[in-house]
């Protein structure tokens, strides 16, 4: 469903990319005042965007398209039956996800304005990050196991294998009922602790201190580029296969403590920014609830 979000929303940014459309739907940003173009219609014909070979809306909409397909493709036993499709969708979900936060950050410290469309598309592709963690851990433990026992890890790894333990004859997502593909679909692997939901909050928070605080220059980037790491960090740590990544927020709730001097900020930012600092690095210690087990993988969930 978040694929199809991106999916769309890309369609229609490359329309625009191509001359299809005359403009692009922007309700909040409205760009320079020099520019008669909107916010997104910037970014969207920036330098920056300029600079591939063909348009990167364009671009996004193959992924999207490659990621539903390898989204729907296969059963839930396809960890250990197409281990190479799990593996390509972990790279079209998980790298490419880190590359749309990469165009999020960069869009108001190199082009000074944002775009409504490419932030709701990046926070479709930043949500499946942690529903993908769990079937990447299954397939990499799976494979490690075979590759014990002597199996030829390259054949399985495109073809498949059995595995050891108790058979579980559990239904695949088309026949169960609407209700319990919707309970796996936003329960699957994943929890939401209290403290990474507030993480993410902060994190939006310093992403548009811009517009809260009036922040300016060197400060406002590194209120952004922080809160946009720690948007991404703590949604990916919703996973519980991925818990531990959450005591990385603890370096950058620790930079708030020094950009504040660092740029000469007013007192309301030095304030802002020791507050958040100081949130960040506390809720960063608290684990929550991992309600399923991951087999080896449970030593690195900490």
């Amino acid at each position: 469903m978040l694929a199809f979000i991106g999916f769309f929303i890309s369609r229609y940014l490359c329309a625009y990319q191509l001359g299809h459309i005359d403009g692009i739907w922007e309700p909040f940003f409205s760009g320079s005042a020099q520019d008669p173009q909107n916010g997104t219609e910037e970014i969207i014909t920036s330098y920056i965007s300029k600079a591939w070979p063909v348009p990167d809306a364009g671009l996004g909409a193959m992924t999207y398209a490659l990621e539903i397909l390898t989204g729907v493709m296969g059963s839930s036993r396809r960890w250990r039956t197409m281990p190479w499709l799990v593996m390509l969708f972990g790279i079209m979900i998980v790298p490419l996800g880190a590359v749309s936060i990469f165009f999020i950050i960069i869009q108001p410290i190199l082009i000074d304005t944002w775009c409504s469309l490419c932030l709701i598309a990046a926070a479709a592709m930043l949500i499946q990050i942690p529903y993908s963690l769990d079937e990447l851990v299954a397939t990499s433990e799976f494979l490690y196991r075979r590759k014990k026992q002597g199996r030829p890890l390259l054949r399985i790894f495109f073809t498949g294998d059995t595995d050891e333990g108790k058979w579980e004859d559990k239904e695949d997502n088309f026949e169960q009922s609407p209700g319990a593909v919707i309970r796996d679909m936003l329960s699957g692997g994943l929890t939401l602790p209290w403290n990474l939901l507030l993480c993410i909050g902060i994190g939006v928070w310093l992403m548009f201190t811009r517009l809260t605080l009036g922040a300016e220059g060197g400060m406002a980037n590194a209120d952004h580029l922080i809160g946009a790491l720690v948007v991404t960090i703590a949604i990916t740590a919703l996973a519980e296969s991925g818990r531990t990544l959450r005591f990385l927020v603890i370096p950058l709730g620790a930079a708030l403590l020094v950009t504040p001097f660092i740029y000469g900020a007013g007192l309301v930012a030095i304030i802002s920014s020791v507050i958040c600092a100081l949130l960040l690095i506390c809720f960063s210690f608290p684990r929550g609830a991992i309600k399923n087990t991951y087999g080896l993988w449970d030593k690195a969930i900490v």
